[in-house]
């Protein structure tokens, strides 16, 4: 699990932190930042208030690669989006 943030999503909402892919291809190569792709999967960090909400704190969870609004918190990239946009739970 992560440290508590003071950003508390609202209704359907989640606040992702993206999980970065290795910097290195199968077969060795080491990837330049700008030949990454943009994450798809991230850790939920906070839940909105919705009695519904269908993830929870700390759980993995897939989700498009042009999804949510894009934050830095403590120099980190996070990223809210609304949980109907999430794809799966990743176990």
């Amino acid at each position: 699990m992560s440290k508590k943030t003071n950003i508390v999503p609202l209704g359907i909402r989640v606040l992702v932190r993206p999980i970065e892919q290795e910097a290195k291809t199968a077969s060795g190569l080491i990837l330049p930042d700008s030949a990454k792709e943009k994450p798809q999967i991230g850790e939920v960090i906070a839940v909105g208030d919705d009695e519904e909400m269908m993830v929870k704190v700390g759980q993995k969870v897939l989700f498009p690669k042009y999804t949510g609004t894009e934050i830095k918190l403590e120099g980190v990239e996070h990223m809210i989006m609304e949980a109907t946009d999430l794809l799966a739970i990743v176990k």
